[in-house]
């Protein structure tokens, strides 16, 4: 299981890092940049307002996906410390739902108009979220990657000759034939 959590952890980080990567190769490889930004245009809006920014570009994606991403991201890299990596039970769905909260006051008092949210209260809400869906989704990952080929399947061995030899011939019976 150590070894699903460090791949895991290993493709995560370098999906993660190509958040600052996009804008760190805007100006000397445009096209690669592109790509980058392309890939995670699917999941964020990238409105530059909302991003933050390294070398004059925008991060691949706005700051609360920033957070997101990096909070899960930090969190994959201490979870064996906090909890086995064999542990398949998931932690009870309230502590999801509450940790999703912060960031739904800060998207909806936003909306209301009644305060502006920040880059940095973007970036915890969102971290907040992205840490504690780390404790959902390993436990998936440490189901699948235990689990045993609970139901035999069916092998096909060939009888004995001797076996195949005796066995009633369907010739005898012409009404029988398929």
């Amino acid at each position: 299981m150590r070894r699903v959590w460090l791949i895991s952890t290993i493709f995560i980080l370098a999906l993660v890092s190509l958040i600052v990567v996009a804008p760190l190769t805007a100006a000397t490889y445009p096209q690669l940049a592109k790509s980058i930004y392309g890939g995670f245009a699917t999941f964020c809006h990238q409105i530059p307002e909302r991003s933050y920014f390294i070398a004059g570009h925008k991060f691949a994606v706005c700051s609360r996906c920033t957070g997101l991403y990096a909070g899960f991201s930090l969190t994959l890299l201490v979870y064996p410390l906090l909890r086995s990596l064999r542990a398949i039970e998931w932690p009870p769905p309230v502590w999801l739902v509450l940790s999703a909260v912060p960031m739904a006051i800060d998207f909806l008092l936003t909306f209301l108009g009644i305060w502006e949210n920040t880059h940095t209260s973007r970036l915890l809400t969102g971290f907040l979220l992205g840490s504690v869906s780390v404790f959902y989704v390993m436990p998936g990952v440490a189901e699948l990657a235990t689990r045993k080929n609970r139901e035999k399947r069916p092998t096909f061995t060939l009888s004995s000759p001797e076996r195949m030899a005796s066995a009633p011939s369907d010739y005898s019976a012409p009404d029988r034939r398929i």
